[in-house]
């Protein structure tokens, strides 16, 4: 007599979008921390496409997925940039009215804009990062430890 099959362990659920985000950036880091801290109304994955272990979505490159913000949705279309961050912001909490606000006509062009002019300063506040990073949080009392 043979036993009982059991059940399959149940599979993970799949993400609803996967953050393909840049881990070596101290202000992704940071940023993608703080989504990670939060309890989104679907699962997000968080993959770090910084790591050249880490698999890309099908047609891309590293540095294309380094440059800019990105999500993959769940049937696989790819996002960037303030669409990205639109998507990523309606599944979290305390970020729906921004992904609302995108809702608003032209304001998606005027997010990608803003996020545009973001990333032309993006290096010079990598830096910054990467050295409040390297001192530990500054006590801004002292003077010689202002940014």
């Amino acid at each position: 007599m043979s036993e009982p099959l059991s059940p399959p362990p149940p599979s993970p659920p799949t993400p609803a979008l996967t953050v393909l985000y840049d881990g070596a950036c101290p202000l992704c880091r940071r940023e993608i921390g703080h989504y990670q801290g939060l309890q989104p109304r679907a699962p997000v994955c968080f993959a770090d496409v910084s790591d050249g272990a880490q698999p890309l979505p099908a047609g891309t490159t590293r540095a294309e997925l380094l440059a800019r913000f990105h999500v993959r949705r769940a049937d696989g279309q790819l996002l960037s940039g303030a669409r990205a961050f639109l998507a990523l912001w309606a599944l979290m909490p305390g970020w729906r009215w921004l992904a609302w606000l995108g809702r608003v006509p032209g304001m998606p062009w005027l997010m990608e804009g803003a996020y545009r002019v973001f990333l032309r300063g993006r290096p010079a506040l990598q830096r910054w990062a990467a050295r409040w990073e390297r001192r530990g949080r500054p006590d801004h009392s002292s003077p010689e430890n202002l940014p």
